[in-house]
């Protein structure tokens, strides 16, 4: 598959260094989304936004459109804008905030203006030091400048935005978690349904959480049409996105493709984007989508970038994050720091995922030292098993949120695909790999 000759949407402004500040954003046409949606209907807009069929680019990749509708009516409302990116490997939102934060705020104004709110949040990693500066500069220029703020740019519309440094924890991301940490509480995610965000949210309000990516796209879907970004990509996955693609790659980096047109065989190996496997070693695994997603191997290199397609596989797209692993990678220990990952993040409130992770976590790195047993495999399966039922893609949840079932994912994949791997550390009593 060929790459494409689409124009960057969310990263066109960026090959300027002076990107995040008003005079470069209104040079290169910022703000001129804004002001045409304020001269339409907010169900217009809303329309506009339907028509893209833009997948949230979050993790989940729910419809941003349908997510927008099921906001209940009342007389409070709020958006709050989800920049709290804290999963190893994935990093384009933090580019998008450091780069082009009046892309975002511009976007959230045109969702605040589509939905209504009474007023926007954007929440930001509070570990992104030059993002929150940046950001924080640049919503002060936006009020300045007349677009935040009461009666924006004369149409009678008012809305304002606050943005709110993360608390430093990963579970805040989870969009109930996130609500909990503004409201000034430990991000411990809500139990839903029955009671989703969009009926019972931000301090008892509808509320809509929406990605930060997914905010930067909404000034050119306005300014050119749902329809024509629909005509981006292919079936549900319409548009462009960025990937995150880390690993033993030559060239890692943040790539804005056009999705579905796209493989993976063109992110890693194509020399304008990842430029191939360093040191000329063979690729023995990649993560498609964040690393709660199953691992793929070198025979599904030529899947497109497709969340149908990848689905159908048996893994994600999820955040966007597409980690790559060569022929001398051990894979027990990739598994093992993941899961330590989740262990450390865990919120603590479900059993499954507070006692099954910290206890995966051990297993396997008694394995990777080398004081594993044989048995110690269907144990890791077992333990997994009880976090998720069926081990299957998706997963079955037993905990409050999606960090719970995020936890078997490396750990089963890898022993699937890489079994004798871990035998060899279990009758060698060592890594192999040093």
């Amino acid at each position: 598959m060929a790459l494409t000759e689409v124009a960057p949407i969310v990263t066109a402004r960026l090959r300027h260094p002076d990107s995040h500040t008003l005079e470069r954003y209104l040079a290169t046409g910022g703000y001129d989304g804004l002001r045409r949606a304020l001269r339409m209907e907010p169900e217009q807009v809303a329309e506009e936004v339907n028509a893209a069929s833009l997948l949230g680019r979050g993790g989940a990749g729910f419809p941003a459109g349908r997510k927008w509708s099921m906001l209940r009516k009342a007389p409070v409302r709020y958006l709050v804008v989800n920049g709290d990116e804290s999963e190893p490997a994935t990093f384009k939102d933090h580019l998008l905030i450091e780069r082009d934060p009046h892309a975002i705020i511009e976007g959230t104004l045109i969702a605040a203006y589509a939905n209504q709110v009474t007023q926007a949040f954007i929440f930001v990693r509070g570990e992104f030091a030059l993002g929150l500066e940046r950001m924080q500069g640049a919503l002060n220029e936006a009020y300045a400048h007349g677009a935040v703020g009461r009666d924006i740019f004369g149409s009678g519309f008012s809305v304002d935005v606050v943005l709110h440094p993360g608390a430093g924890a990963y579970i805040a991301g989870e969009e109930t978690g996130l609500l909990e940490s503004l409201e000034g509480k430990r991000a411990f995610p809500r139990i839903k349904p029955p009671y989703f965000p969009a009926a019972i949210g931000l301090y008892g309000e509808p509320t809509v959480v929406n990605n930060t990516e997914t905010m930067a796209n909404l000034p050119w879907i306005v300014q050119h049409g749902g329809h024509a970004f629909a005509a981006l990509g292919q079936g549900s996955s319409t548009g462009t996105r960025l990937f995150a693609l880390s690993g033993h790659v030559r060239r890692p980096g943040n790539y804005e493709l056009e999705m579905a047109k796209t493989t993976f065989r063109d992110l890693i190996f194509a020399p304008v984007l990842g430029g191939g496997v360093r040191g000329g070693r063979q690729l023995k695994a990649f993560i498609p989508g964040g690393v709660s997603a199953p691992w793929f191997g070198p025979d599904q290199i030529d899947l497109p970038l497709s969340q149908d397609e990848v689905g159908k596989a048996g893994s994600m797209l999820g955040s966007g994050s597409v980690v790559v692993m060569d022929d001398q990678t051990c894979v027990v220990r990739a598994a093992w720091r993941i899961v330590r990952f989740f262990y450390r993040e865990s919120c603590g409130q479900c059993t499954p995922c507070r006692e099954g992770a910290g206890w995966i976590e051990k297993v396997v790195r008694r394995i990777e030292e080398g004081s594993g047993r044989e048995q110690d495999l269907d144990l890791l399966l077992d333990v997994c098993d009880n976090i998720s039922p069926g081990l299957s893609w998706p997963p079955q949840q037993t905990t409050i949120c999606v960090l719970g079932p995020s936890i078997p994912s490396s750990i089963v994949w890898a022993i699937r695909m890489f079994r004798d791997e871990f035998l060899v550390h279990i009758k060698e009593g060592a890594c192999p790999y040093g």
